[in-house]
């Protein structure tokens, strides 16, 4: 789910992307394909903890990570919804297709900063915290700080500075 959101909102960017050479619309569209992908990887794990959870006879939901992870996949459900208004924009009348991309890259941050808070509470577990330690332990947690940092730096660029600039 991280790896896959991650590359899906790095395509956008001019210097890290793969596709920088390809038009907008091809962007777009590979976004669409990975965050799709994710949601539907985050919904697949999601029903396979949840299954898990119930054989083994345990709750679900009562941790830090738990909660967030719920939150983050209902979140990212919204987010592909709200995705979906910019490719038949029309559906929204009196909203700018500059105001709905404004408000997606925005909700988008926040969803995906929501899932790093998540992966980074799942690092914190009794079980992650025993099998990895020492030094492994906080380079791993580096991973998500890091790329949260790249994604904000990304968007903030791309969308916030430059929008606030316009006005």
């Amino acid at each position: 789910f991280s790896f896959l959101m991650t590359e899906a909102l790095l395509i956008f960017s001019p210097e890290t992307s793969l596709l920088r050479s390809f038009s907008r619309k091809v962007k777009v569209r590979v976004h669409w394909a990975l965050q799709l992908l994710a949601l539907l990887c985050a919904l697949l794990g999601l029903g396979i903890i949840t299954y898990n959870k119930h054989l083994n006879g345990k709750a679900h939901f009562v941790t830090w990570h738990g909660l967030t992870g719920l939150l983050t996949v209902l979140y990212a459900s919204g987010q592909c919804a709200g995705g979906v208004l910019l490719l038949y924009p029309k559906l929204m009348k009196n909203w700018t297709l500059a105001k709905l991309k404004l408000y997606h890259a925005t909700s988008g941050l926040v969803g995906y900063l929501l899932g790093c808070a998540s992966l980074m509470l799942g690092m914190c577990s009794l079980w992650f915290t025993a099998s990895v330690t020492s030094v492994s332990w906080y380079l791993t947690m580096l991973c998500p700080l890091l790329t949260s940092l790249v994604i904000m730096n990304q968007v903030s660029n791309a969308y916030l500075y430059r929008k606030r600039s316009q006005h």
